[in-house]
């Protein structure tokens, strides 16, 4: 679903973010990317949702080169960064029916759709007051409810559970593996080691950009934690 290949992004200044990385992200699976802030996850997840311009390298979604197919590209996958940014001046149901025009959607196809995960999310009681009026959880559930209504192959999340409450967490979770049994993929950054441990089919660490560890999660966690393997992989590169 998603592939990477020798992605490499310097910003001016010459701090290098992203140094030949190269990870694959299978379709049924959900895929944890792992760093200390700084790491480079936020700069690999734009370049993927093709809003960010790199050096050199490839990034293909379902086949299609984010450069060369780039809007074939963004019809196959939803990207939600850290704090998205939403229309104030909307009201929460007025949002979604653009995000559903902008992709087509039928009547029958977004009523479904935002009677599942709106209420899902708890938020269907403010669908019709403006988005300005919303907390910031509010404004997170409301921008997740825009992407699965979506249903895209790719989901690229950049720090979800932030923010969420403890129900709309799980929520979120069972809406992944959801997105996941149905054929997509999911791939996330985290700080939040122990949700990647547990629901995370892969996982990759990074570190100042470059790659230093990446598999199965049972493989690479083996008999410790996810959290003992990340300080451990961190140290090693401290000590080289």
């Amino acid at each position: 679903m998603l592939t990477i290949e020798h992605l490499c992004k310097t910003y001016p200044g010459g701090k290098k973010a992203v140094d030949d990385l190269s990870l694959t992200v299978q379709a049924g699976e959900i895929f944890g990317f792992i760093g200390h802030n700084g790491a480079g996850k936020t700069t690999t997840l734009r370049a993927v949702a093709g809003i960010l311009r790199y050096d050199s390298g490839t990034i293909t979604v379902d086949g299609h080169d984010v450069r060369r197919d780039a809007v074939a590209a963004k019809k196959a996958m939803a990207f939600l960064p850290d704090n998205p940014d939403l229309y104030d001046f909307m009201s929460g149901v007025d949002y979604l029916n653009f995000i559903a025009d902008v992709y087509g959607l039928s009547a029958q196809e977004r009523r479904q759709r935002m009677e599942k995960y709106a209420g899902g999310f708890e938020l269907t009681g403010a669908l019709g007051s403006p988005i300005g009026s919303y907390s910031h959880g509010m404004k997170q559930k409301l921008a997740l409810v825009s992407a699965f209504l979506r249903q895209p192959k790719l989901l690229i999340l950049d720090e979800p559970f932030v923010g969420l409450d403890p129900l709309a967490s799980h929520t979120l979770k069972e809406y992944l593996a959801e997105l996941c049994a149905g054929g997509g993929a999911v791939f996330f950054s985290t700080h939040v080691l122990e949700v990647a441990e547990k629901l995370c089919h892969r996982v990759a660490i990074l570190k100042e950009g470059k790659l230093v560890c990446q598999g199965p999660t049972a493989q690479i966690v083996g008999s410790s934690t996810l959290e003992d393997v990340f300080l451990q992989q961190a140290k090693e590169q401290d000590d080289e």
